[in-house]
């Protein structure tokens, strides 16, 4: 069946069950229901039968026809394919277990206090939402990517004697604005805490995120590459650390690549041990084959000059 159409079928299929499901129990159903629970407490939230079904609509609606729209990049490579087709079957599977979850727990209740979510539910909605995932991703991940190491890789020509050394950046500064983000927002959950407008067990609760986007957001909005001295060297953040330096001798070939964030699954660290994507920005990458048969991408301007001395330095170190 052709991978659209199966995409289409799902999606409707998720979004048919999403409505048909509580309208078909609405007899059953408190009304407002209950829409969230403490952790094998009671309910602390409710919504009416009539916005939940528009929630439970609109949010998988949206998702479906965005993961639709980035169809054609997004299956581009194997490794965007798992991603893409493990986050659609996943994601609605998620959605599907909300949805029924929810409806049990309000089942026959005579009012929304008095329901319970027993956490194996819970439980049970991860562990499947996830089990679905990984294996629609598996099945549908077809075919492995055209080898670009079996090209002539570009050869940079190296003077007798000298010491050549290649540097590239790249720098996001949409990604540069989550720690600005961060750091006003625990600006502002200070000022809320000392003017007595929030509790200290809220903000003590909330700046723990807050410090990890912060942290997340300096080292990865911007990343440096050097080529020399028997090494390639990635560097990250401002200050260029932490640091990850991987030898010559570990490297068959480089090369430069087009590659974009839908392909690779978003921006940040992409991908499994063996073939992964540090992802910035779409556009040039540079790309390193292991020895041992692994890749690993790399956003970075210049990256045809890079591949050129990596190869060079390779070749050098062979006729050596």
């Amino acid at each position: 069946m052709n991978p659209r159409i199966t995409a289409v079928i799902w999606g409707l299929f998720v979004l048919a069950a999403q409505i048909a499901l509580p309208l078909a129990m609405r007899d059953r159903l408190p009304d407002p229901l209950a829409i969230r629970w403490e952790l094998g407490g009671p309910a602390i939230r409710s919504m009416s039968l009539t916005t939940y079904i528009v929630v439970m609509f609109l949010t998988w609606a949206v998702l479906w026809l965005v993961a639709l729209a980035a169809a054609e990049r997004a299956t581009a490579r194997r490794q965007s394919r798992t991603v893409w087709w493990g986050g659609l079957f996943g994601m609605g599977a998620l959605a599907l277990g909300v949805n029924v979850t929810t409806v049990l727990a309000n089942l026959d209740a005579p009012d929304w206090a008095a329901t319970r979510l027993p956490g194996w539910q819970v439980l049970g909605v991860i562990v499947g939402g996830t089990g679905l995932a990984v294996l629609a991703g598996y099945l549908r991940r077809g075919a492995p990517d055209a080898d670009f190491a079996r090209r002539t890789p570009p050869l940079l020509r190296l003077g007798a004697g000298r010491r050549t050394v290649w540097v590239g950046h790249v720098a996001n500064r949409w990604l540069a604005l989550l720690p600005v983000a961060a750091l006003a927002a625990a600006l502002i959950l200070g000022l809320l805490y000392v003017t007595g407008l929030m509790s200290g067990v809220t903000a003590t609760s909330v700046l723990p995120g807050l410090v990890l986007v912060l942290a997340a957001g300096v080292l990865t909005s911007s990343v440096s590459v050097q080529v020399g001295d028997g090494r390639v060297a990635i560097q990250f953040g401002p200050l260029g650390w932490p640091a990850r330096r991987i030898p010559l001798s570990r490297i068959e070939s480089a090369w430069s690549e087009t590659r974009h964030p839908a392909e690779v699954g978003g921006w940040g660290i992409r991908g499994l041990p063996g073939s992964s994507t540090i992802m910035l920005r779409g556009g040039e990458c540079l790309v390193l084959r292991y020895r041992s048969g692994g890749r690993l991408a790399i956003s970075i301007d210049d990256a045809e000059r890079g591949a050129s001395l990596i190869n060079a330095l390779i070749a050098e170190r062979v006729e050596q």
